[in-house]
């Protein structure tokens, strides 16, 4: 029978939950990372990438509404996290419009729904039953941790190459500058009101399986973008998938 954990271990059994799924791992990421796509796969990328972060304003809502008022530091992280993403500044959705059509794609055909894969709508899907119908610490687990804590490692890897591969202006790719910094900071708090509010073994448990199958659902929506897109063009034997983690 599972025992409460203390913060330490709690803090590396989530880590390695996420670990263990990283979108690192799909050859989507190796094929960006290793400078292998083309700008017609990356604009695919943000026309399925818009329909999936950009609702996460929405997301955090839900959460917000149901996160009790003791929770003062979550609701005041959940609120700062859905400030930055839509009036703080350049909203998000418009930095990510901007680098699709520096890849050649029109903001109509990203805002479309249509033009997403059957996948990033599971995605998205998940990310709103997570939201809606969870603990709120499970859902800041799921959402926040499973899937945004992700973030900077992956464009760290990603975004070099857009400049000086694909010669993309530091205007075209703020959206990834801005990510690698936000979501790092986001992340983080993440983590810290997990290992708060999860304070039953229930609710470590339940934490740690819904970080697991979060970074899950992101590593199958970004697989998915290489076979729906990309599979054609550039056969997963030429990708050196030894480079994935």
């Amino acid at each position: 029978m599972a025992e409460l954990m203390n913060r330490e271990d709690f803090r590396a059994a989530l880590e390695q939950a996420v670990k263990g799924k990283s979108a690192n791992k799909a050859p989507f990421s190796v094929a960006w990372a290793s400078g292998k796509l083309s700008r017609e796969h990356l604009a695919r990328w943000a026309e399925n990438h818009y329909h999936y972060v950009g609702p996460f304003a929405g997301y955090l809502a839900y959460i917000y509404a149901n996160t009790p008022e003791e929770h003062v530091e979550s609701k005041d992280f959940l609120l700062q996290n859905m400030y930055e993403e839509e009036i703080g500044g350049d909203r998000h959705t418009d930095l990510l419009i901007r680098f699709g059509e520096a890849c050649g794609t029109t903001r109509e055909r990203i805002e479309n729904p249509d033009n997403m894969s059957p996948t990033t709508r599971g995605l998205q899907a998940w990310c709103y039953a997570m939201a809606m119908r969870e603990h709120p610490v499970v859902a800041v687990a799921a959402l926040v941790v499973g899937l945004e804590s992700q973030v900077p490692s992956i464009y760290r890897k990603q975004t070099p190459i857009l400049r000086d591969q694909y010669g993309f202006t530091d205007e075209e790719v703020e959206f990834f500058d801005l990510h690698i910094v936000s979501d790092e900071i986001h992340g983080e708090r993440g983590y810290q009101i997990v290992l708060e509010q999860a304070n039953t073994v229930e609710l470590q448990q339940r934490c740690l399986k819904i970080c697991e199958i979060g970074a899950e659902m992101r590593l199958l929506y970004t697989t998915a973008l290489y076979y729906d897109y990309v599979a054609d063009d550039l056969p997963l034997e030429e990708l050196d998938m030894s480079e994935a983690a």
